[in-house]
């Protein structure tokens, strides 16, 4: 009879020792959980600085919140950010629209894809000389954006407010020797995007695109002529493809298509760019 007492009092201390183990261990997983929802992701995001650096700049503290440490990465080309994204210098970028970024993907085979669309900034006409396109001579010069998207771009522009008249407009990468008529016979000049606010006082008038013409201080109400917002030319944001369902790089998403952000685009830019979410 002593012997089963002892039996018992033992199998008891066994489950009381086994019990305070399994709450040691509860405890210490639940502490490792909330240590590692305390835990900050860092996510750097390249942009050109106007709007997309300001977009980004509204959307720090909703990330912080979900905690994310935005950092935007400012970039003043159209090539460096989506280099960067593709050897993983940044996380994300923020600064083109898709047919940009397609044409890049299959010259530069990267491994990049956009995961939303976020606005419109509108392709305008822009000139120092003239206020109305029917005071444009013969024979003057247009200044255009050299890259294959934007260049296409602008030629279609010319095409749909009457001044050339293209092969195909629904060609997105048209170039001049897709032009079958030009009765003004105007002078095409392709540059540099970020260089046409710059050398427009040397130029009868030049296609510039949004962005460009916000940081150079250009209103669309001083646009000639402009894009609408049927424009397939939406700006994206893009990741690496093989980080297309990271749960971070989703919550960035998420914020960039809120009703907050949509507002923001409204108040902030008053019609300079149009929300395409």
């Amino acid at each position: 009879m002593l012997n089963k007492i002892k039996l018992l009092l033992l199998a008891l201390g066994l489950v009381m020792f086994v019990g305070c183990g399994d709450t040691k261990d509860s405890t210490e997983s639940s502490a490792k959980v909330e240590s590692s929802s305390n835990q900050v992701t860092t996510l750097k995001v390249g942009a050109t600085p106007n709007p997309h650096a300001i977009i980004l700049e509204n959307l720090k503290d909703d990330l912080k919140n979900e905690g994310i440490d935005l950092q935007i990465v400012e970039f003043s080309d159209y090539i460096l950010p989506n280099m960067a994204l593709n050897d993983g210098s940044i996380d994300a970028n923020f600064y083109q629209h898709q047919p940009y970024l397609d044409k890049m993907v299959e010259d530069k085979k990267l491994k990049i894809k956009s995961i939303a669309k976020a606005h419109i900034e509108p392709l305008g006409f822009y000139s120092k000389k003239i206020k109305d396109i029917k005071d444009l001579k013969d024979g003057s010069t247009i200044a255009l954006p050299n890259d294959p998207s934007n260049g296409g771009r602008a030629l279609i522009l010319l095409h749909n407010n009457g001044l050339i008249k293209l092969k195909d407009s629904n060609n997105l990468y048209a170039t001049e020797i897709d032009i079958i008529e030009n009765k003004k016979n105007l002078k095409l000049k392709s540059l540099d995007a970020a260089m046409l606010p710059k050398i427009i006082d040397d130029v009868d008038a030049a296609v510039i695109n949004g962005n460009f013409a916000l940081q150079a201080g250009f209103s669309v109400k001083e646009a000639i002529f402009l894009e609408d917002e049927r424009s397939p030319y939406a700006n994206v944001l893009v990741v690496r493809e093989n980080e297309v369902d990271n749960a971070n790089l989703l919550k960035l998403k998420e914020a960039l298509n809120s009703q907050k952000t949509k507002q923001f685009l409204e108040d902030k830019f008053k019609g300079e760019i149009i929300p395409a979410f």
